[in-house]
């Protein structure tokens, strides 16, 4: 009679093995103080940081979403895990948190080492423009769940944050300004409307030109991470918000407390081409609800120190914190 292998039911281990080997000198890049041991144990391992008086570990966790769809049927892989980092560390530091290490998480059908190793090589970059590690990751083979071409990913950041200092809601004060920091275009939200728009409504395809450049490239541009901007200006912060799904008027209440509101000058966000264009089949409201509309993080400061973080980043002002019911509203 004959015999099955685990091959034969879809799973190489082989493969599996070569793919390790590739990504290790990708991981060993991202190694910063606190790293303990290598890749290849059952767990990763890092240092609790020094200097705290009160740390507190903080998580996050994440995917990319729809825009997977996007990487897989053009065939470029390398930057969705710059993505995936991304969405995972600038949700830390909303917390004030610095993020410390990642792990990742990629599932498939079947394995394609080239594919999978492009991947975390975008991973990896991610992790070095976070200044965090990275320390370890699953690779799982299910030929019962995905199709061929397939593959998920989650992403899980771990970063350390001074207990006294995780409380930003209670220092948000009427008078503050807010200060918007430019995404890079949809970042990792909203893909699912972006591509019945453009692809069924306006039958667009991956290589039609958008403002000079194939239109895939607008929509792969990997999301912004804005950790070495918060290191530099975290005394001068008072709160951040993620601008991610649910856009900035379900976001930016996130910060707020329940007698403050957030009034933002619509006229002054600096709207990018590729929501224009999206927008013409999609109603307004709807528009900032599905998409950050050209805004990737929006910073609660104080008054006097507005200047300073304007003459110390690419951010411009948007509005003020006023006294009102808890939310964010246009005007």
């Amino acid at each position: 009679m004959s015999q099955i292998s685990y091959k034969d039911a879809g799973v190489d281990i082989d493969a599996g093995n070569s793919f390790v080997e590739n990504i290790k000198p990708l991981v060993k890049s991202t190694q910063i103080p606190g790293v303990i041991g290598g890749i290849g144990s059952f767990a990763g391992a890092f240092e609790l940081p020094r200097g705290f008086k009160e740390p507190v570990m903080l998580a996050a966790t994440d995917g990319v979403g729809t825009k997977l769809k996007l990487a897989i049927d053009s065939g470029i892989h390398n930057t969705v895990g710059i993505d995936l980092v991304a969405m995972c560390v600038n949700d830390l530091i909303c917390n004030f948190g610095t993020p410390s290490f990642f792990l990742d998480y990629y599932a498939t059908a079947k394995l394609d080492v080239k594919t999978a190793t492009s991947v975390v090589a975008g991973i990896a970059e991610g992790c070095k423009q976070s200044e965090c590690a990275l320390i370890g990751g699953e690779t799982a083979e299910m030929p019962g769940m995905y199709s061929k071409d397939d593959y998920d990913l989650a992403g899980f950041a771990v970063g350390v944050a001074e207990k006294s200092e995780m409380d930003r809601v209670s220092l948000v004060k009427a008078g503050d300004k807010l200060i918007a920091l430019p995404s890079s275009g949809l970042h990792s939200n909203g893909f699912s409307l972006a591509r019945k728009v453009l692809f069924e409504k306006m039958n667009m395809k991956f290589n039609d030109d958008f403002n000079g450049k194939p239109l895939i490239e607008t929509l792969l541009e990997p999301t912004r991470i804005y950790v070495k901007t918060f290191k530099e200006l975290k005394d001068k912060i008072v709160a951040l918000a993620h601008i991610t799904g649910g856009g900035i008027v379900e976001n930016l209440p996130r910060v707020l407390p329940e007698n403050l509101r957030a009034e933002i000058k619509k006229d002054a966000i600096r709207v990018l081409p590729i929501f224009e264009l999206i927008s013409k089949h999609v109603e307004e409201n709807e528009m900032y609800r599905a998409f950050n509309m050209g805004i990737g993080m929006i910073l609660v400061v104080k008054a006097e120190d507005a200047d300073a973080v304007l003459s110390k980043t690419d951010g411009y002002l948007i509005g003020e914190i006023k006294e009102g019911k808890r939310e964010a509203i246009l005007i």
